[in-house]
């Protein structure tokens, strides 16, 4: 009867914990959409929500010769997962012109950029490496240990924003990308220096 009662508790304990860390994360990525300026621009930022997903399609189509890598069923349903997703846009003029996303794994403390455009008539303002501040920003703020991504091999000017940022190479993924199967560089960014345990431990 104990051992019933102990397992039962155990399993409502973990249900009512989960759900309580679920809905903090959701907290932590929540942002409030405001005015900022950028190299004396003024644009908009907000979290995206579903009706941006037909123009953060638009933008990924115009980056990247009319393809679209994820179609709007894929950032649909990425936008739903509240609690471990975090997606900004940045409008001009009402108009979305560039958006960042990023992956919240709390176990591993892992945050993983899942994609990021700027429409090409507005590469080379400072919002790419903006939008990359803001997840860096947020991550440390939730505590994650290191932020990950992948780049295509070839897109030098990316990988230097990178650098720039602070990320250093971390491998190889041979024919990674869907169609034309380009290598990508994976590449990270610690954002917790180890201890001295870990230091001699690793």
């Amino acid at each position: 009867m104990l051992k019933k009662y102990k397992q039962a508790f155990q399993k409502w304990y973990r249900r009512h914990f989960a759900s309580e860390v679920r809905q903090q994360q959701a907290e932590d990525l929540d942002i409030k959409n405001h005015r900022l300026m950028i190299r004396d621009t003024q644009y908009f930022l907000g979290r995206a929500q579903f009706p941006d997903v037909p123009e953060i399609v638009g933008v990924e189509r115009a980056v990247y010769d009319g393809k679209t890598p994820w179609d709007a069923q894929a950032f649909a349903n990425e936008l739903k997962r509240k609690q471990d997703r975090l997606y900004l846009v940045i409008r001009k003029n009402d108009q979305l012109i560039a958006f960042a996303g990023c992956s919240f794994d709390i176990q591993r403390k892992d945050a993983h950029i899942t994609n990021i455009a700027v429409l090409p008539d507005w590469q080379g303002d400072g919002l790419g490496e903006f939008l990359m501040r803001a997840l860096i920003r947020k991550a440390r703020h939730m505590g994650m240990r290191q932020v990950t991504l992948e780049v295509r091999i070839s897109n030098k000017r990316a990988q230097n924003l990178y650098h720039k940022l602070g990320f250093r190479q971390t491998g190889i993924k041979r024919g990674y990308y869907f169609g034309d199967h380009e290598d990508a560089v994976d590449m990270m960014v610690p954002l917790i220096k180890a201890t001295t345990s870990e230091t001699n431990n690793g």
